[in-house]
């Protein structure tokens, strides 16, 4: 069991969840997840001690008044959160946008990472990566029309009903947006997020020097296969594992992903660079 605690920054307050006992780990959710989405990820129980913030606009998190919003300053806030909790060096992941914050903190801060895990990444090195249109997209729709509107335009359009037949996963996803209370202020978040990049460049990837782990799936047309693969050939000796998609059985992608996420973590190597 955990607890969840609260970080200001600047004007911003953050919700920090920190639970469990033992090695260190900070995982990341995705955009517009919380800390309930990394429990589904994240192996439960364990020796391990794991620690969340639920970004600027996410979770029980405030948007604050500080914009854009950037992979940068929410990689920041992660950081102060681990620092105030005396956290000098520690394991860090997350999943898809998690991922990209994961990457660029291992990249920026490498005497704090021990060790690296992204799953299902969204990114590799670029901005505003392709990928990432159908999130755009909901944003545009969400500045400029009502939300049902908003959401029925979505929905209808090339790109929506692309999504909703290649990757029904995804499609459930991007709807999702439209459904938050907050959704049209949210809109700034992703519009923000999905146009941004982890500002890490494939030569820096290559300097990457910790044990690293990269999980991905195929069906996803948000978190492609291919930026998985692009990432374990890029940092050196990092291990890949391929997982069943969400799109196919929820249960099993969770199952096999909590398993991949354990076996890394109780690597001797990683063990030995981490105080508990």
């Amino acid at each position: 069991m955990g607890g969840t605690a609260t970080l200001i920054r600047g004007d911003a307050s953050l919700a920090v969840f920190d639970g469990g006992q033992g090695l260190p780990v900070v995982f990341q959710h995705g955009l517009g997840g919380d800390e309930a989405q990394v429990a589904q990820t994240f192996p439960p129980g364990g020796d391990f001690r794991r620690i969340t913030v639920e970004c600027r606009g996410h979770g029980g998190s405030s948007l604050g008044s500080a914009r854009p919003f950037s992979l940068q300053m929410f990689a920041e806030d992660v950081l102060a959160a681990a620092t105030v909790r005396g956290l000098d060096r520690f394991v860090v992941g997350g999943i898809s946008m998690g991922a990209a914050l994961a990457l660029h903190l291992a990249h920026y801060h490498p005497k704090r990472v021990a060790a690296l895990v992204l799953v299902r990444p969204a990114w590799t090195f670029a901005t505003s990566p392709d990928n990432l249109e159908p999130i755009r997209a909901v944003a545009a729709l969400l500045r400029s029309h009502p939300i049902d509107e908003a959401r029925a335009l979505f929905a209808g359009s090339e790109i929506g009903l692309r999504i909703k037949a290649d990757a029904p996963d995804n499609f459930t996803s991007l709807l999702g947006y439209f459904d938050r209370p907050d959704a049209v202020a949210f809109a700034d978040v992703l519009a923000d997020i999905a146009a941004d990049g982890p500002d890490v460049s494939q030569t820096a990837a290559t300097a990457i020097a910790i044990p690293t782990m990269i999980v991905g799936n195929q069906q996803d047309a948000i978190h492609p296969l291919s930026h998985a693969q692009t990432l374990a050939d890029t940092i050196p000796g990092a291990s890949f594992v391929e997982v069943t998609p969400k799109a196919t059985d929820k249960l099993q992608h969770f199952a096999e992903v909590q398993d991949a996420i354990t076996r890394f973590l109780a690597s001797k190597t990683i063990r030995s660079l981490v105080p508990s």
